[in-house]
């Protein structure tokens, strides 16, 4: 998208129409540094876009704005450091459920985002579920990952396939692409994506990790054990066995190298080979993440901002996410991000951010069926505690090896989410 296209739509009515208060940063007569805590971003234009925004923001309100940020995989452990010394960052970025966590140390932002609300149109229901606590709102959504597809059109078009429409599709095709020499990749170890893709799988063949009530372990079944198998069988037959291994960045540099033919991922790999005009980058093509007997379903990765209780500046931090949440910044910082970045409010789903690249186009309909780890229990802290443990990987990990067998793999990870629930 061209310079002149974004600033007209940063003109635009909607954004002339935006409520003043909320894009004037306010001026403070004592120099202080406000921080902010996040992860290194996948596309690197956006950490770049929001540090340029900080200093602008510091330039007018008289103070310093530093932004942190350090690998996905450290950011729990630094975030629980933070929390227990009851010291560090101002602002911090937070995950899923992870507002849940942490609710009796963070401010409630309830005013703000119920303004941000009524003025874009309301949020998507998985945003607004993963930041709105018992005690009110304890983080503001800021954006959301759409988990799609990912595949390499000429390896799929050598092997004359289709784009595989359901899971058990995927398995067939990728034993014929491994035996081609580009295999697929799905990560089975502890990092984000494991995750992701675990949920994706498991929903689609109509499985559950807890009860809708949130408190009965639901692991224990015959679809657990089905989708054991399945990754049992695609581990073996469809993938290499470095994705026991794999982080977060894996798959990117694994569809990046020529030789994977699919993966489940946010599109960041896709921009990096478009910046560095790697000949992947027209080979690549993107559909909707695969359904199962029991539907379509995948995993809506929200991101929030939070600010700690023990910050020595609230009401500062309080104004910049006023500031940076207008829409002559947010809509900036959201572009940056050449659709990684998506918004969180109904209203924006016409964000010029969905045309920056026709290949994008699957991507705007994953909301329909995305959801938060978890689901269909709400989310709270004993799901992001499962989460953060990394038990779903371990117990694949545990089958595909054969560490364990597969039904004691599941009574495994039961004993740990019922301890996990529990608190015991």
């Amino acid at each position: 998208m061209g310079d002149t296209t974004r600033r007209e739509f940063l003109l635009s009515s909607a954004v002339a129409g935006a409520a003043v208060v909320l894009d004037r940063a306010p001026a403070y007569a004592q120099k202080r540094e406000l921080t902010l805590l996040s992860t290194n971003h996948f596309v690197p234009a956006s950490d770049e876009e929001l540090r340029r925004q900080a200093e602008a923001f510091g330039k007018q309100a008289g103070l310093t704005v530093k932004v942190d940020t350090i690998h996905g995989l450290q950011l729990p452990a630094k975030r629980a450091a933070e929390a227990q010394s009851q010291s560090g960052h101002d602002i911090v970025m937070l995950s899923h459920a992870d507002p849940f966590l942490f609710e009796n140390l963070l401010v409630d932002l309830g005013p703000l985002v119920d303004t941000l609300g009524k003025q874009y149109g309301g949020w998507y229901a998985f945003a607004a579920e993963s930041c709105l606590t018992g005690s009110g709102w304890r983080a503001v959504p800021w954006f959301w990952v759409a988990f799609p597809a990912t595949y390499n059109m000429a390896h799929f078009a050598k092997a004359g396939l289709e784009y595989p429409k359901t899971w058990d599709e995927l398995l067939r095709q990728g034993k014929t692409l491994k035996r081609q020499g580009n295999p697929v990749g799905i990560a089975i170890s502890h990092c984000g994506d494991s995750n992701t893709t675990f949920w994706s799988v498991f929903w689609c063949y109509g499985g559950k990790v807890l009860e809708a009530d949130g408190k009965t372990p639901a692991i224990v079944s015959d679809r657990t054990a089905q989708v054991i198998d399945w990754y049992k069988e695609m581990n073996s037959s469809a993938m290499e066995p470095e994705v026991l291994s794999w982080d977060d960045a894996s798959n990117n540099r694994f569809i990046l190298s020529g030789k994977g033919s699919w993966i489940h991922n946010p599109i960041s790999h896709y921009v990096v080979a478009k910046q560095n005009k790697l000949p992947v980058a027209e080979l690549t093509g993107f559909h909707p993440s695969p359904a199962g007997p029991a539907g379509r379903h995948t995993v809506g990765v929200p991101r929030s901002l939070g600010i700690w209780k023990f910050s020595r500046n609230v009401e500062v931090a309080r104004e910049f996410l006023r500031w940076f949440f207008a829409p002559a910044q947010y809509h900036e910082w959201i572009l940056s991000g050449d659709n990684y970045n998506h918004p969180c409010w109904r209203d924006m789903e016409s964000h010029p951010v969905w045309d920056i690249d026709p290949k994008y186009k699957p991507l705007k309909s994953i909301v329909q069926y995305s959801h938060l780890y978890g689901w269909p229990a709400p989310a709270d802290e004993r799901i992001q505690l499962v989460t953060n443990s990394y038990i779903i990987p371990n117990m694949f990990a545990r089958a595909v090896t054969n560490e364990a067998k597969p039904k004691d793999a599941i009574l495994w990870a039961e004993t740990e989410i019922k301890r996990m629930v529990r608190g015991g």
